[in-house]
């Protein structure tokens, strides 16, 4: 049995003697390679592994443990591609397939605003004949009825395909930008993490074919930073990947993320602890006395003038319904070891979250534990992955969630979409003079 004793935690046990050199450099906050991502992996030491995650995350955000008040609108599943691992998408007449109008919408959007929300999350399929102003006027309607309410909207993959309706398809990387300051200017806040998949492109070529490459997809999101917009990060794993692809899909997200970051952490005095690979790595996850100024990036901070990646999300893939139902999907001990892995190698993605929706509340408690630091919100309606034949009325309250958190050993703090901490009574809400937890 290995010790490790540092000053701002107990210490901790690690069985195999493999991961001694990993711990040195978490302790010391340097940057893990890929072959210490492959030891993290292979190890049989999982536990160990999450004491590691838990080490970071708790250098990050001690005790907190954030959620959100939120509502998914999914405004249609009618889609011109036919993904083998989505159970979600429908052709037009095809059983169960839906669009909503820009009222509908809106209505949901004002029930979502009096029962406090503050975060409508839009995504839909890749719909063959609505027009680029459905999503504009979408939009701006939304804003209009809800003007608190932020609005994180449209995956890479649906915005690559609002450029291309939009007839600045052949304007490359200048018209994706275009299409993202329109729907900035109509009221969008901010991007989710979906459509990312694997950054792998056998895989994509196997189970995702038709849909946007991982070239593509960072693209959308360097765009989206570029003009002031922050954005999350997903990782689907478990189905025709392997753990190699997810390492690199990792060190694709760090190193886009280092780029976006490098003014703002020479603004606040953060030396570079990178690999010989990677010799101006910005990490976050190091000791105390690394940050002088900030330790994690916040809108409005010196040095910060983009988006930036606020948070990853591992997602596990559900077979069940999808033209790949013949795989098992991962384990939930598989579940806690991505996670925990993920925490460890995206030392520059402020927040890791335990998407409860895909995890269950009870995984997402043990993740708290395993470098988890958000739980995600209230839902209510999720009708992209249903877990266990679930509804897609999928929702949780505010009490479950905090009580969630408690039952951890942590302390819950509600969060708006950039993780400012909100306080409430009711559903009445407001943003808190400064952060707590």
């Amino acid at each position: 049995m290995i010790h490790h004793v540092v000053d701002e935690s107990p210490p901790i046990h690690l069985l195999d003697p493999d991961l001694e050199s990993i711990a040195e450099k978490v302790f010391a906050g340097r940057r893990l390679d890929l072959d210490d991502g492959r030891i993290l992996y292979d190890t049989r030491d999982v536990h160990g592994v999450c004491r590691l995650a838990d080490l970071v995350r708790r250098r990050m955000h001690g005790r907190a443990a954030y959620y959100n008040v939120n509502r998914h609108v999914n405004y249609s599943n009618i889609c011109a591609l036919s993904c083998s691992f989505c159970a979600f998408h429908r052709k037009k007449d095809q059983d169960g397939a839906y669009e909503m109008s820009v009222e509908e919408v809106t209505e949901s959007a004002i029930q979502a605003a009096e029962a406090g929300a503050t975060e409508l999350h839009i995504v839909g399929g890749l719909h063959p004949w609505l027009g680029f102003d459905y999503y504009t006027s979408m939009l701006s309607a939304i804003r209009e009825a809800a003007p608190r309410l932020h609005l994180k909207s449209f995956t890479a993959v649906e915005i690559v395909h609002l450029q291309r309706i939009s007839k600045r398809g052949k304007q490359g990387f200048e018209g994706m930008k275009a299409v993202l300051r329109d729907l900035r200017d109509a009221g969008l806040g901010s991007l989710p993490g979906g459509g990312a998949e694997v950054f792998d492109d056998r895989a994509h070529d196997t189970a995702f074919k038709g849909k946007i490459r991982s070239d593509q997809w960072l693209d959308v999101h360097r765009a989206a930073h570029e003009i002031g917009l922050n954005s999350n990060a997903t990782m689907l794993y478990g189905h025709v990947e392997g753990r190699p692809e997810r390492l690199v899909h990792m060190d694709l997200l760090r190193r886009q993320q280092d780029a976006t970051l490098r003014n703002w952490a020479a603004a606040q005095g953060i030396e570079s602890a990178g690999a010989p690979d990677a010799p101006d790595a910005v990490v976050l996850t190091g000791p105390d006395a690394r940050y002088p100024g900030e330790r994690l990036p916040m809108p409005g901070q010196t040095g910060l003038e983009t988006g930036y990646f606020q948070t990853i999300i591992p997602l596990p893939f559900f077979p069940d319904g999808s033209g790949l139902e013949r795989l098992p999907g991962p384990s939930g001990l598989e579940n806690l070891r991505t996670l925990a892995v993920a925490r460890l190698m995206l030392d520059n993605i402020p927040h890791a979250k335990a998407f409860w929706i895909m995890q269950t509340l009870g995984m997402a408690q043990l993740m708290l534990d395993a470098g988890a630091d958000d739980l995600d919100g209230t839902v209510v309606w999720y009708d992209i992955t249903h877990l266990d034949n679930a509804s897609t009325h999928q929702e949780t309250t505010v009490g479950d969630l905090r009580r969630a958190a408690t039952e951890a050993g942590f302390h819950p703090v509600e969060r708006d979409t950039l993780y400012r901490q909100v306080e409430r009574t009711g559903s009445d809400w407001r943003l808190a003079e400064s952060p707590k937890g």
